[in-house]
């Protein structure tokens, strides 16, 4: 009897790069495709795909080698596992970027092979994707490399320090509460619509900060948000008991964002969940601060001294002084990851405020699994 394989998605604006998937998908038997309903989309996306469930399930199903496709009658992350448990695959199968533990684990329940193969274009494609297609996502997202929590006052007034950022291409969507600012990405196409305007970008994040904190805010978002999704490359922000901070390095040269482009892997964990609150049981302090802020630096510098050692340790350092003072920032699944990736890795951190996302690893060999970046070098 032959195989039976699963694969689930969006599929949304049909690309080179799906059919790629389909292709090696099908070489383990029989495929069978789970669509993500229009509703689930807008759920786990933040806003609805551009093809109707009826119309991706039509040209999927028209695709040679799928055996069959059908819309997912669940919600959320695994808004397929009734279907999963009803047909009992042989194997499951995802990409580098669609892989998350909670999926991994329900295989492993149900006795089913589960199978991790990485973003490869056919021939000589070039590379595709949904969110690289969708005019509206060129809009970037940020990551924080290290000092993140230093930018608001309550931390940076108890010792001042820098808060460093990364802008990056949307060569995927991240999802939702996954640590990558997408809360203010979202206000920023309200603000802007598909892509940035031209302009001086630290005048832009102040706007797009503004926006994103209107009169009235009670739990305010924290500007490195936007300098990181508006100023390209990688920066440095210094705060020092305010909200918005008192200066801005930028690094843009091509060797060094290389360097960091080439040391990050971004290992998947699961969105963070709803009512999640890194703010309760916070152990906030003069030392606490100051172990947060010296760590941060220390990595700066090694960044600029491209020392990949270095980067490692200060990062992880960094990573252990946040979580010293906001200690709910990691759980079970976070240690997990950690436990599992640690001996191929030089450092550590998480995707924003923890809780869920990415664990993000400096190493100087591949982590198996692992997403990479494409840091963003100019406005346009």
């Amino acid at each position: 009897m032959t195989p039976k394989v699963f694969v689930s998605g969006c599929f949304d604006m049909l690309h080179s790069g799906h059919i790629a998937f389909f292709r090696a998908a099908a070489a383990y038997g029989d495929l069978h495709v789970a669509l993500g309903s229009d509703a689930t989309v807008y759920q786990l996306k933040g806003r609805l795909p551009v093809n109707t469930e009826d119309e991706r399930l039509y040209m999927v199903r028209s695709v040679s080698g799928v055996k069959d496709a059908f819309v997912s009658q669940g919600s959320g992350m695994l808004d397929f596992e009734g279907e999963l448990r009803a047909m009992q695959p042989d194997f499951f199968v995802v990409n580098a970027d669609g892989n998350i533990p909670q999926k991994e684990a329900l295989c492993r329940e149900l006795g089913i092979e589960y199978v991790v193969l990485e973003r490869t274009p056919h021939a000589d494609l070039p590379t595709r994707s949904t969110t690289a297609l969708r005019r509206v996502d060129q809009m970037p997202y940020r990551i924080d490399l290290a000092g993140g929590w230093l930018d608001q006052p309550f931390v940076s007034q108890h010792y001042p320090g820098p808060v460093l950022t990364i802008s990056i291409e949307p060569t995927i969507t991240f999802n939702e509460r996954s640590g990558m600012a997408t809360s203010t990405r979202n206000h920023a196409l309200d603000l802007w619509g598909p892509k940035l305007p031209p302009g001086d970008p630290e005048k832009l994040a102040y706007i797009l900060f503004c926006y994103d904190n209107p009169p009235g805010t009670k739990a305010v978002s924290g500007s490195q948000d936007a300098i990181g999704i508006v100023i390209p490359g990688l920066n440095r922000a210094f705060y020092e008991g305010r909200y918005w901070p008192s200066k801005i390095d930028h690094v843009g040269d091509e060797l060094t964002l290389q360097f960091v482009e080439q040391a990050l892997y971004l290992v998947p964990l699961n969105p963070r969940a709803d009512g999640f609150d890194p703010l309760s049981d916070t152990r906030i302090d003069p030392n606490g601060a100051r172990a947060l802020s010296v760590a941060t630096e220390a990595c700066w510098q090694a960044i600029l001294r491209h020392d990949l050692a270095a980067f490692g340790r200060h990062f992880r350092e960094s990573f252990e002084a946040q979580i010293a003072m906001f200690p709910n920032m990691v759980n079970d699944a976070v240690w997990e990851i950690i436990h599992r990736c640690q001996d191929q890795a030089l450092g550590w951190k998480l995707s924003g405020a923890g809780g869920g996302g990415y664990v993000i690893f400096v190493a100087e060999k591949p982590i198996k699994n692992a997403v990479r970046i494409n840091i963003r070098r100019t406005m346009e």
